[in-house]
C-alpha cells in the first residue's frame, strides 16, 4: 500500500495532505516546480478580533483565511469555529477542499477559515458581534467570485446569514458571497442534508460494487451530527439497517435496525443519543467494533488508529468526516481487505450543493429540490465511479486514485492558465 499519512493531531492533518498529494505527483510524473504550486497556499491571512461581550469587557480572539488554490475556480471552502481552528488546521482543511472539489469536477479551488472560539461559551450576541468583527477584518479578499465560504463545524446557517448581512452591508445586497444560508435568503432547498446524502450514495454504490448485501446493508454511524443523521435518514429510506449511530455521549445498537425517524424526534426534542431508548447502549469504542457491512466515521478526524482498526468488523468505510484514519490504521485496513472511500470523495456533498447554491444566486433562479439531489447523486455517481475504475486498474486504495484524479486535474488548469511561464 501507498503511504498517504492521515494522523490524528491537527498539525500532522497538513502533512497527511501533502503526503497524499506527493503520492499521486510521483505517480504522475508532474515536475517538482509544479509540485510546489500544488502544496503552497496562494495566500493566508490571520485576523485579530476584538469583540465587546456581554458584560462589557473586550476579549480578543484569533482568526484566520486560508485560501490554498484557485486554478479551477474561485476559492471555496467553510468556517470553523473551534479552539483548534488555528492557520495551520485551516491550510490543512483548505487543501484538502482543493482536490475534493476538483475530484468532482466543479469550478472551485479550496479555502478555509477559522475563529479560535468554542461558540457554546457565547451568547447569541456575541456571536454575532464576533462573526461581524470577522467578516469586516477579510472582506477585502473575499467576493462572489473570488472566495465564497460556508458553514463548518461549530457554525451554521444562522452563522451564513450574519456573515452575508455584514458583507452586504459593506458591499451592497450580495447573497452569493456564502453557501449554506438560510433558504429565505437564497440558500439552497436541500444544502443541509447534502454532506451525509453524499456518503449515503457513495455507501451504496460502494456496497454494490463489494457485493456487500444491497437488501438490508447494515450500517452504523460513528457521529450523529448533521452529516451522520443525514446518512442515516438516506440509508434508512433505502431500505438499509442502520443498526448503530453514536453522539459524543456514546452509542446505541440495535441489531434490527434503529427507527431513525423515532430517533431524530428525540434528538430533536434534546436528547441524547444514548437517552434513545431505541436500544442498547454501546461506548463509542464499541461502536466501532461492531459486526456490520459498512462503518461511516462522520465526526472528527483521527478516529480510527493503529489500537482500533484491528477489531474493526466492517468490510467497507466510508470516511463522512474530513480524515477519521490514520496512516496506520489505513495500512492495517488494506492488510485486512477492508475498502476505504476517501474523505475527498465520501463527504464531497456538501461542496457539490454548495456550487448548486452559488449558481442559482448568480442566476437568480431557484431550482427544485428533485433537481438538486439528481444533480449531486450525478455528480458524487461520476467521481465515484472514475475512482473506483483506477483503483481496481492500479490495485490501489481508492484514496491514492482519488488524490491522482484530483491532482491531475489541478495540475492541467495550473499549466494552462500560465502561472509556470
Amino acid at each position: 500500500m501507498k503511504e498517504c499519512d492521515v494522523t490524528t493531531k491537527d498539525i500532522d492533518m497538513l502533512t497527511g495532505t501533502i503526503k497524499c498529494v506527493d503520492v499521486a505527483v510521483k505517480s504522475l510524473g508532474v515536475r517538482d516546480d509544479l509540485r510546489d504550486v500544488l502544496v503552497e497556499p496562494w495566500r493566508q491571512l490571520s485576523v485579530t478580533l476584538p469583540v465587546r461581550m456581554d458584560d462589557g469587557h473586550v476579549r480578543v480572539f484569533r482568526g484566520s483565511r486560508s485560501q490554498h488554490n484557485a486554478a479551477r475556480g474561485p476559492y471555496k471552502g467553510g468556517l470553523r469555529y473551534h479552539p483548534n481552528a488555528d492557520p495551520e488546521h485551516t491550510l490543512a482543511l483548505a487543501m484538502l477542499m482543493t482536490f475534493k472539489s476538483a475530484l468532482v469536477d466543479i469550478p472551485f479551488g479550496g479555502a478555509k477559515g477559522g475563529i479560535q472560539v468554542d461558540p457554546k461559551e457565547l451568547s447569541e450576541q456575541e456571536l454575532i458581534r464576533l462573526t461581524r468583527r470577522y467578516v469586516r477584518n477579510i472582506h477585502h479578499i473575499i467576493g462572489v467570485n473570488r472566495d465564497i465560504p460556508a458553514p463548518d463545524l461549530g457554525t451554521n446557517s444562522q452563522t451564513m446569514a450574519w456573515f452575508m448581512d455584514e458583507y452586504s452591508a459593506i458591499k451592497g445586497y450580495t447573497p452569493g458571497i456564502v453557501t449554506g444560508k438560510p433558504v429565505e435568503l437564497g440558500g439552497s432547498v436541500g444544502r443541509a442534508e447534502s454532506p451525509g446524502r453524499g456518503a449515503a450514495v457513495i455507501t451504496l454504490l460502494a456496497a454494490k460494487d463489494l457485493g456487500v448485501s444491497s437488501n438490508g446493508l447494515r450500517a452504523v454511524i460513528q457521529g450523529y451530527g448533521q452529516v451522520g443523521a443525514s446518512a442515516a435518514r438516506k440509508l434508512d429510506a433505502e431500505g438499509q439497517k442502520v443498526i448503530a449511530v453514536s453522539d459524543v455521549t456514546g452509542g446505541i445498537y440495535n441489531s434490527r435496525g434503529l427507527d431513525i425517524e423515532a430517533l431524530d424526534a428525540a434528538v430533536a426534542e434534546g436528547a441524547s443519543v444514548t437517552e434513545f431508548g431505541g436500544g442498547d447502549t454501546v461506548t463509542n469504542d464499541e461502536l466501532l467494533h461492531l459486526d456490520t457491512d459498512v462503518l461511516i466515521p462522520a465526526a472528527i478526524e483521527g478516529v480510527i488508529t493503529t489500537k482500533n482498526a484491528p477489531g474493526i468488523k466492517a468490510r467497507l468505510i466510508v470516511e463522512g468526516a474530513n480524515q477519521p484514519t490514520t496512516v496506520g490504521a489505513d495500512m492495517v485496513l488494506a492488510e485486512r481487505g477492508v475498502t476505504v472511500v476517501p474523505d475527498i470523495l465520501a463527504n464531497a456533498g456538501g461542496v457539490i450543493v454548495s456550487y448548486f447554491e452559488w449558481v442559482q444566486n448568480i442566476q437568480v433562479f431557484k431550482w427544485e429540490l428533485e433537481r438538486v439531489n439528481g444533480e449531486l447523486d450525478r455528480l458524487l455517481s461520476r467521481a465515484y465511479h472514475a475512482t473506483w475504475e483506477i483503483s481496481q486498474t492500479k490495485k490501489q486504495p481508492m484514496r491514492d486514485s482519488a488524490y491522482e484524479i484530483a491532482v491531475k486535474r489541478v495540475t492541467e488548469t495550473t499549466e494552462l492558465r500560465g502561472f509556470l511561464k
